[in-house]
C-alpha cells in the first residue's frame, strides 16, 4: 500500500474539518475528493503531506508515520498544487534540472530529464523556452515530469485542472493515468465531476469533513456521479 488515511480527525478548537477518515491508496490507484471548498478537501491533504497534524488516527505514506517523520515521508510524494510554482526566469529544462537536483541532492542526467519533459507531454520546442511564457497547462506538465525525475511514489493533487480549457484538461488526465499506470499512486482534490470520472479509480464525496458516499467511476456514469453529488449537497440547502 502506498498511502494510508487510518481514521483521520483534524480539529481546529471546536471545529472538526475532517472526520474519521479512512482511504487507501495503492499503486495505479487515483484517489478524488470530490465536494465544495469547506468540504475537508484541502485539510486532508495538508495532513498527508505534513503539513498538518492529525488530532486522531495516522497517515502512512510508504510506510512511514507522515506526522512523525514527515521528511523521510515527503521524499516518496510530490505535490502539484493548482497553480505550479516554477523559475520564470528559467526554461523548462533548467527548471527540471533545477528542481531535480534539489529533491535527489545529486544531479540527474539532461537525457533522463528530457526523458521526464517527454513523458509528461511537453512539446520539444518548449524545453528551452522560458517558463514565464508557458501556459498553465504546460505548467501542470513541467510540475508532473519533475514528480517522474523524482521517482514519487505518491502524487497528491490539488485542484489541478481547474482553469485549464478542455484539451487541456484531457490531456492533463490522460498524463495522470499514464503515470498511475506505470505504478504510482494519486490522490487528488477536485470540484471537476468529469474529469474525476475520466482519471479516478476511487470516487470520494466529502461534505464537513466526513466521506459521505464512495463511487467506484469504471461502473458509474457522468450522470450518476453528478447525481450522488447534488443529492448530498441539495439536502444540505
Amino acid at each position: 500500500m502506498i498511502a494510508q488515511l487510518d481514521h483521520v480527525t483534524k480539529r481546529y478548537g471546536q471545529k472538526v474539518a475532517v472526520r474519521d477518515l479512512s482511504i487507501d491508496i495503492g499503486a495505479g490507484d487515483v484517489v478524488c475528493l470530490l465536494g465544495p471548498n469547506g468540504a475537508g478537501k484541502t485539510t486532508t491533504l495538508k495532513m498527508i503531506l505534513g503539513l498538518e497534524r492529525p488530532s486522531d488516527g495516522v497517515v502512512r505514506v510508504c510506510g512511514v508515520d507522515v506526522a512523525a517523520d514527515p521528511a523521510a515521508a515527503r521524499g516518496h510524494m510530490a505535490y502539484i498544487p493548482e497553480m505550479v510554482s516554477l523559475h520564470e526566469a528559467f526554461t523548462g529544462r533548467e527548471n527540471i534540472a533545477y528542481f531535480s537536483a534539489l529533491v535527489r541532492g545529486s544531479k540527474v542526467s539532461q537525457e533522463t530529464l528530457d526523458h521526464c519533459l517527454d513523458r509528461a507531454g511537453l512539446q520539444r520546442d518548449a524545453f528551452d523556452q522560458r517558463v514565464s511564457g508557458y501556459s498553465k497547462g504546460m505548467r501542470q506538465k513541467v510540475g508532473v515530469a519533475i514528480a517522474l525525475a523524482k521517482g514519487a511514489d505518491l502524487l497528491v493533487l490539488d485542484e489541478p485542472t481547474s482553469g485549464l480549457d478542455p484539451k487541456s484538461a484531457y490531456d492533463f488526465a490522460k498524463l495522470i493515468n499514464s503515470v498511475a499506470g506505470a505504478g504510482a499512486g494519486v490522490i487528488m482534490a477536485t470540484h471537476d465531476l468529469f474529469r474525476a470520472k475520466d482519471m479516478g479509480t476511487h470516487i470520494i464525496i466529502l461534505k464537513d469533513g466526513v466521506a459521505v458516499q464512495q463511487m467506484d467511476p469504471k461502473t458509474s456514469s457522468y450522470a450518476d456521479i453528478e447525481a450522488a453529488y447534488l443529492a448530498v449537497f441539495d439536502s444540505a440547502a
